[in-house]
């Protein structure tokens, strides 16, 4: 990330100039504005119901809009039923430059974790084991069941393990009840669900297939380490991160864009996005949102701030 302020306006101008016409601030500001988030009690539910509170308070209408999460938020905002939304990046990487998805973003928010998590008691103990066994991938829709294909795709197992897509509290509930061996979630550390459960869970590493998911994806995969505390694990846990975007129709009004670029910022605090390393808002990680263009009102914003 540049961290001379020429650099970084240089780069933001040609961020910029990249946008397309969908990203002009001629069009009048929508009368409410529309957040696709996640599934209830999930991590983008929740703050996306804190960054709704925070817009309120600066006057603007907004309604939660409950989803499966990232893939169908991104379809939700490029066939204009939604205004803002979360996204996991590689999910919104692949809508933009193979999709050809109109998106634009706001700000690159903090880092998610993947877990591949497994009952205690499991004789599971690295993912060549899940081998023909029973995976829960995440629910339909959402962007943990698009990483996990791509972590399974790359992973050294011998034969393709039976997946099915459950959301996380399914997931657990069917852990517990051996419906399956092992289930992958993608979000911020801790997730109070996991955290909850943490007695009868155990995660599984991941690190070794960063390498080859960054040959193949570039680096929208990081090394990342939960942490053991998190949920009393025996020690820590190496595993893949990928981070979570603010994005949003191409078409809004770049004030308003500006404006809830802004509010992100003023109101981090409480926002209290994940907070595990790597996790905090910060403004030059915020502009790091890959091939998702940066809408032109948050280039707007990021340029005051730098001056």
């Amino acid at each position: 990330m540049p961290s001379t302020r020429r650099a970084f306006l240089a780069m933001a101008s040609g961020l910029a100039a990249g946008c397309v016409a969908g990203c002009a601030t001629g069009s009048d500001a929508p009368a409410e504005l529309r957040f696709a988030t996640g599934p209830s009690g999930g991590p983008y539910e929740v703050l996306g119901a804190r960054l709704a509170t925070e817009l309120r308070r600066r006057g603007f209408a907004v309604r939660v809009v409950r989803t499966a999460a990232s893939i169908e938020n991104l379809a939700m905002l490029a066939d204009g039923r939604a205004d803002l939304g979360l996204s996991l990046a590689d999910s919104a990487d692949e809508a933009v430059r193979v999709r050809r998805t109109r998106v634009s973003a706001l700000a690159r928010m903090y880092m998610n974790y993947v877990h591949l998590v497994v009952r205690t008691d499991s004789g599971i103990q690295r993912i060549e084991d899940l081998a023909g066994r029973a995976v829960s991938i995440g629910a339909e829709g959402s962007g943990t069941a698009f990483t996990a294909e791509r972590v399974l795709a790359k992973a050294p197992i011998g034969e393709p393990a039976r997946t099915f897509r459950l959301g996380l509290d399914e997931s657990l509930a069917t852990l517990a009840a051996g419906g399956v061996d092992a289930f992958f979630w993608s979000g911020g550390v801790p997730t109070p669900a996991l955290a909850r459960a943490r007695r009868s869970i155990r995660l599984l590493p991941l690190d070794s297939l960063v390498a080859p998911l960054r040959r193949a994806y570039g680096p929208l995969y990081e090394s990342a380490i939960v942490p053991a505390e998190e949920y009393e694990l025996p020690g820590p846990v190496p595993t893949i991160g990928t981070p979570s975007y603010l994005v949003c129709r191409m078409g809004l009004p770049g004030d308003v864009a500006f404006s809830v670029t802004e509010t992100v910022f003023a109101s981090r605090d409480r926002l209290e996005a994940p907070d595990a390393p790597g996790g905090r808002l910060d403004r030059r990680y915020a502009i790091g949102t890959g091939a998702v263009p940066l809408h032109e009102g948050a280039v707007r914003y990021y340029r005051s701030v730098y001056g």
